[in-house]
């Protein structure tokens, strides 16, 4: 367990049994390889795991009595029998209104029907645990940086870059100032230009993409308030944050790379910080985006009358 994994979950409330799958997914990656057996096996039977013994889990996972509790602390919970009762809870919710068996395991010989409900699945579970896991205390410091915000600077490449570009483009249409960049030498030279009131945020997956982390960091140390958006909130991006917003670890497969599966996350964190703003700033905001809508209007009006 990493030392910056325990600060950033220090003093949280233990999660309700709903969102304990989704903080096992988001925390996997930053645990140790038998530490990532226990949450697997209690994200993977609740039922089962809440009515073992600290001894019993442990056998189960073939680890030990202290990685149980430590993997119980670092989900949120103070103790062992403290995760049990969010088995229990959560094992109940199951039981009462079971979610559809399907994964989004695509097969190269899928029918597409099968296709279209594991994708679908998949889009709904990933959007539900970034919901639950996202910190509303972080979301609304990053919403009032932004309503406040001189300039915003926008950080991300590959599929991460497509989503920079998604909310700078809202920002500009409620009459706020923001740029995306997905190139490296670009997005440094214009951050070297940020100060205090500015804003820059970065959106990577894997919380560990040099080419967005080296110009967060270049204007964090110019002053401006920074934002990481990121699967990992153990990463190397977030040294150079002052707010963190968590997206849901989405598994990959050999049809479906993360790249793809984390942009669903992506896109629900960029609508949240979108109407934040544009709910704080509402009366220049609904003006811009009025003027937005009519300035585009009659690009999608059939010439001709057609």
């Amino acid at each position: 367990m990493t030392q910056d994994v325990k600060e950033i979950f220090a003093g949280e409330a233990p999660p309700a049994p709903a969102a304990l799958a989704a903080k096992v997914r988001t925390l996997a990656p930053s645990m140790t390889r038998s530490m990532q057996r226990v949450a697997e096996a209690v994200a993977a039977d609740p039922a089962g795991c809440a009515a073992l013994t600290v001894t019993g889990l442990a056998e189960l996972t073939g680890t030990s009595e202290a990685t149980v509790v430590r993997t119980a602390r670092l989900l949120g919970y103070p103790g062992y029998r403290d995760l049990r009762l969010a088995l229990a809870g959560l094992a109940a919710q199951q039981q009462s209104g079971r979610a559809p068996a399907v994964t989004a395991d695509i097969a190269v010989d899928d029918p597409l029907a099968d296709v279209v409900a594991k994708l679908a699945y998949d889009e709904q579970q990933t959007l539900a645990d970034t919901a639950a896991g996202l910190d509303t205390v972080q979301l609304g410091a990053a919403v009032a940086a932004l309503a406040v915000a001189r300039r915003i600077d926008i950080y991300g490449v590959g599929a991460s870059g497509l989503v920079a570009q998604d909310l700078a483009q809202k920002l500009l249409r409620i009459g706020l100032i923001a740029h995306s960049h997905s190139d490296p030498h670009l997005a440094v030279t214009n951050a070297v230009q940020l100060r205090a009131k500015d804003v820059a945020i970065a959106i990577t997956h894997s919380g560990s993409t040099g080419d967005v982390i080296e110009p967060l960091r270049v204007a964090f140390e110019h002053g401006a308030t920074t934002v990481a958006i990121t699967g990992r909130p153990g990463g190397p991006v977030t040294q150079y944050a002052d707010h963190i917003l968590t997206t849901s670890t989405a598994r990959e497969s050999e049809l479906r790379p993360a790249a793809m599966s984390s942009r669903t996350s992506q896109l629900l964190v960029v609508d949240c910080l979108f109407v934040g703003v544009a709910q704080r700033t509402y009366e220049t905001a609904a003006p811009a985006l009025s003027a937005s809508y009519e300035a585009l209007a009659h690009r999608h009006t059939p010439r001709g009358g057609r």
